[in-house]
């Protein structure tokens, strides 16, 4: 008896079954680990794009300020000019740091809910992880807003910029090539044609104030994943490593998108329970009645995220060819599968 129980081979590998597919672990983890590269890959592009266009910004106001301060008396225009094109390179580098951001989002969900996972086993990744991660690669949507991109950008690269373009103004119109006499002849070297020297210079102030006022309301903006940043009014819970649903503070996190749906079919127990089984979605089964043909119907509603109306429209049609399927937007889910009742869904 003890030999035939040590004779006895071991169980089969275990293997990820996914709508027809059977991938073994060690090829989940393989396929992963190459997606995760790819996506590093593809931030280190747009990373050396911000680099690019920040280079565009120093060079031009280089060759501006050049200009404007030769032997001869360059015009201040050029400095204006430049303002100009630097807050257009300031413009395109927030546009491409929001496509940065999309790229480190994911990036940063394979660290936390993948690789951690692997590194310290009684950290588990999220429920959610999963389907957070296919949303961003079936409905792309930026992590980031472009207030808090340009406010990034602004702070971190081009306020250095600005200023110096401001106070070469300022010292072109004060100092060079002579130094003026008075008010008036600091206004009069401001003018642009037709329009006064007070104009342009007021002009001026504004725009410097609204880059300072754009620069501060930002501050507060923390959805950045690409970037190490202190989590204001979370130091507490940092600390344990934790905060409020049990959640890693570190652990890029959105509110997905969540649909109601209602199936009206002449099948409703048939399609009920493969939505229980392949879908692992509960389903409330009630009745309904036909206004035009007076027929009764079954009406199962199903609560789904976006990423499971594909998998839902298949299942469905392989029970009942006629069902009819309504899927709405949802504000919010609370209950098993979805959002805690005890959260308000602002994250």
């Amino acid at each position: 008896m003890v030999e035939k129980k040590n004779s006895e081979q071991p169980a089969p590998e275990p293997v990820w079954t996914y709508r027809g597919y059977q991938i073994r672990p060690g090829e989940f983890t393989t396929a992963m680990v190459h997606f995760f590269r790819a996506e590093v890959q593809r931030a280190n592009i747009y990373r050396q794009r911000l680099d690019h266009t920040f280079n565009w910004a120093v060079i031009t106001t280089a060759a501006a300020l050049s200009f404007a301060f030769t032997e001869t008396g360059g015009s201040h225009i050029a400095i204006l000019l430049d303002l100009m094109l630097v807050t257009l390179f300031l413009y395109i580098e927030s546009r491409r740091y929001r496509y940065y951001e999309l790229w480190s989002y994911r990036v940063r969900l394979l660290e936390t809910d993948f690789f951690a996972a692997m590194l310290v086993p009684p950290f588990h990744p999220a429920a959610d992880w999963a389907e957070t991660l296919a949303e961003s690669l079936l409905h792309p949507s930026f992590p980031v807003s472009l207030w808090e991109a340009v406010g990034r950008r602004l702070r971190r690269n081009y306020l250095l910029i600005y200023i110096v373009i401001g106070l070469s103004w300022v010292v072109k119109l004060g100092l060079h090539p002579t130094a003026a006499q008075s008010w008036g002849e600091f206004f009069q070297r401001a003018a642009i044609g037709a329009l006064p020297g007070q104009i342009v210079v007021s002009i001026g102030i504004f725009a410097y104030l609204l880059l300072f006022v754009v620069s501060l309301l930002t501050v507060g903006l923390q959805q950045s994943t690409g970037e190490i940043l202190p989590r204001f009014g979370e130091m507490a819970d940092n600390l344990r490593g934790t905060r409020q649903g049990g959640r890693a503070w570190f652990r890029p996190s959105r509110k997905r998108k969540e649909l109601l749906t209602f199936i009206v079919t002449d099948k409703p127990k048939e399609v009920a329970d493969r939505i229980l089984q392949d879908m692992k979605r509960g389903a409330t089964i009630m009745a309904g009645t036909g206004a035009y043909t007076g027929e009764a119907h079954g009406v199962l509603m199903v609560a789904l995220t976006v990423t499971e109306v594909a998998q839902l429209k298949v299942l469905v049609a392989e029970q009942d060819r006629n069902a009819f399927v309504i899927v709405s937007a949802a504000q919010s889910i609370f209950g098993g599968g979805f959002m805690p009742l005890g959260e308000d869904g602002s994250r």
